[in-house]
């Protein structure tokens, strides 16, 4: 009896040992401002361009964000060596929904960023250390650490010169991963550029909707084709580190 209590003690150490370290995402959003730094100097008279596109109503990236979200959660998540936090846990938080990030958007401009629906825009990333250290200590006792995702897009030059010029779009995400103690475990820029081309008029991209948004879309199809592989390579030893 004695050594059959023993067995089933070390047993249940072995299983809490080989149980798969949690982390809590906990901000996803795409960045509606199309960066154009590409193109080279010369073109900062764009801003006017971009900032209308970014208020036109028609220049609608929920779907492509609602693809990425349901694609990250279902699929590329597989590729982690630990386990996401339901999402309910995250978002349905009283201490989430009460956070004032810094740098909060409402103070700043919302309208550069769609947030994916349930979550906050919490700055990461350079200056971001008090968001990340207060995400972290948020959920410590649920999670082993918290991961932020974004999407963005930029012009890039395409070929030809003058009047036949050409442009294209490359899609990025960022993934950080910090531990409970806000420490940053890893960071990373996955891109891709789109299949299909815009154009130039007198060398000026063409930014209306109807352009822009075919080219956002193939881009991020481009990027999503795979991401899980290249994933899980950079993260294969990530949870040693939480």
């Amino acid at each position: 009896m004695k050594r059959m209590l023993i067995g089933l003690l070390m047993l249940l150490s072995v299983s809490a040992f080989a149980q798969k370290k949690k982390v809590a995402v906990v901000t996803f959003y795409a960045n509606k401002m199309v960066e154009f730094n590409d193109l080279g100097a010369g073109y900062d008279f764009l801003l006017q361009d971009i900032l209308k596109l970014r208020d036109d109503p028609n220049f609608n990236l929920a779907p492509m964000l609602q693809n990425y979200h349901d694609n990250f959660f279902n699929d590329y998540s597989k590729a982690f060596p630990f386990e996401l936090l339901p999402e309910t846990e995250i978002l349905n938080s009283e201490a989430y929904q009460n956070f004032t990030p810094k740098y909060d958007v409402k103070n700043y401009d919302a309208a550069n960023y769609l947030v994916y629906d349930g979550y906050k825009y919490i700055y990461e990333g350079f200056m971001g250390k008090d968001n990340e250290v207060a995400m972290a200590k948020m959920f410590a006792d649920k999670a082993d650490g918290v991961m932020f995702v974004t999407i963005n897009f930029a012009f890039e030059k395409g070929f030809g010169i003058g009047g036949t010029a050409t442009v294209k779009m490359r899609a990025s995400t960022r993934i950080a991963l910090y531990d409970k103690n806000g420490e940053k475990v890893l960071a990373f820029t996955e891109n891709e550029r789109s299949k299909k081309t815009g154009v130039m008029v007198g060398g000026v991209p063409v930014v209306k909707p109807e352009k822009i948004l075919p080219m956002c879309e193939s881009a991020l199809t481009e990027l999503m084709g795979d991401l899980k592989k290249r994933i899980a390579k950079i993260v294969l030893k990530s949870d040693k580190k939480l």
